[in-house]
């Protein structure tokens, strides 16, 4: 059998690893901001009795603005690579 040995890059594998670490942080950054105002929801909701209004609200809220900002990132991401490509 014939077997290839490939060799990484090292800037290319630190690149890789600098990602998954990037997608690992903003899954946790979705997570907690969307606890956070769903907490901040329901406690707005029970002192105005509005259930579930606020809660439903700051939930799609937060995970509209996580997305947005994660969008952002991966623009200025894909920007920095092709200037690094150059």
């Amino acid at each position: 059998m014939i077997t290839t040995h490939h060799h990484h890059n090292p800037i290319d594998l630190r690149s890789n690893l600098s990602q998954i670490l990037q997608i690992s942080v903003w899954g946790f950054v979705i997570v907690a901001s969307s606890f956070m105002f769903l907490y901040a929801g329901r406690w707005i909701d029970t002192k105005f009795n509005t259930e579930p209004s606020f809660m439903f609200g700051l939930f799609i809220l937060a995970i509209g603005l996580c997305i947005w900002r994660l969008y952002g990132e991966a623009l200025l991401n894909m920007e920095r690579q092709k200037k690094e490509r150059r």
